[in-house]
């Protein structure tokens, strides 16, 4: 691009917006605090979901004494008061508009589905219980965050220092929500990099961010990946699959749930507006599918090291307040091809 004085201006150096920032200040520069409202499902509603038979025998005590008589025999019904709605406030530092190297520093709309997710997977479950997570790209960490209060220890990673401060802020500024909960580290994870990091390429500007050994170790240990608006550069996506194998191979039984939004670009090559990225992405992935006899079948005759299943987000409700999902955001649960390791 070409600034007004005529110097030629490096494609990093463009402005980019995410919709969910639309509401926020003109013009602000430099971090901005948002207020993120989270709506919980009745704490009754969350015993019920995990089991507690303690409160189901509760709720039928109380519907047996719904109703009454009066002195004429009619029936008085006492309607039971709605349960008090239950939400967090997160506060969370992040930029209005950033250069596309650091747009970490946006909250993006994939990031607040994937929130969805697994806030309805925490009230619903206990698949999250105790976990040791990793976040892959965590932007702002909102999502580590959230996860940690059911977690045991949450890996929040990204790439750079300014990206890792702010996360580190954002991590500081909501501790009250997970205190004593989980143990939360914010490290450095360039997925170019060698997985593990060795101890002598270790820059001493990456400070506070480094990983120990000992957290190398339990990560190896992980069984939940997450990871939100990471698919947008064929050259990322390459680099994001690379790690995501290594990082895998240490516990095959590890899942990724990852959430995207579908960009689309008018494409010279087809004279079409194409979502080329989206189909890079799918490259790398063998779906299942089921035939009409209910058996599950591979889609492709090629082995690809990882198999996803897109999970439908018409049945995961709207946590998050005051965003738009729109049409375009997609959520993946990714895992290894056992057979193509074999």
């Amino acid at each position: 691009m070409e600034r007004e004085d005529g110097i030629q201006q490096p494609l990093s150096s463009e402005q980019v917006m995410s919709e969910v920032h639309l509401g926020c200040p003109p013009n602000h520069s430099g971090p901005h605090l948002s207020h993120f409202t989270i709506s919980l499902p009745p704490r009754y509603e969350n015993s019920i979901l995990r089991g507690n038979t303690d409160a189901v025998e509760d709720m039928s005590i109380s519907a047996s004494t719904m109703f009454d008589l009066d002195e004429d025999g009619d029936l008085i019904l006492t309607r039971r008061k709605k349960p008090p709605s239950h939400h967090l406030v997160l506060t969370i530092q992040h930029n209005i508009t950033s250069s596309i190297p650091r747009v970490g520093l946006q909250v993006w709309r994939a990031e607040l589905v994937l929130t969805d997710f697994v806030l309805h997977l925490m009230s619903t479950s206990s698949d999250f219980d105790k976990v040791v997570a990793l976040e892959l790209g965590a932007g702002t960490g909102l999502v580590g965050i959230l996860l940690a209060r059911v977690a045991k220890t949450v890996f929040i990673t990204d790439h750079g220092d300014e990206v890792l401060e702010n996360c580190e802020k954002n991590v500081d500024l909501n501790a009250e929500i997970f205190h004593g909960k989980a143990s939360v580290h914010v490290r450095e994870l360039d997925w170019k990099d060698s997985w593990p990091p060795q101890e002598e390429n270790t820059s001493p500007s990456k400070g506070r961010y480094s990983w120990t050994q000992s957290e190398i170790e339990e990560l190896k240990k992980a069984s939940l990946l997450l990871a939100a608006d990471v698919i947008y550069s064929d050259d990322l996506t390459d680099a994001f699959f690379s790690i995501l194998k290594k990082l895998m191979l240490d516990n095959p039984e590890k899942v990724l749930y990852l959430a995207m939004e579908k960009r689309y670009n008018f494409s010279l090559d087809d004279l079409d507006v194409v979502a080329n990225g989206y189909s890079h992405f799918r490259s790398y992935l063998i779906t299942e599918q089921a035939d009409d006899a209910g058996c599950k079948q591979l889609d492709s005759a090629s082995e690809p090291f990882f198999v996803g299943e897109q999970i439908d987000l018409r049945y995961i409700p709207c946590y998050v307040r005051n965003y738009n999902r729109g049409n375009d955001v997609e959520l993946w649960k990714i895992k290894l091809n056992h057979k193509a390791l074999s």
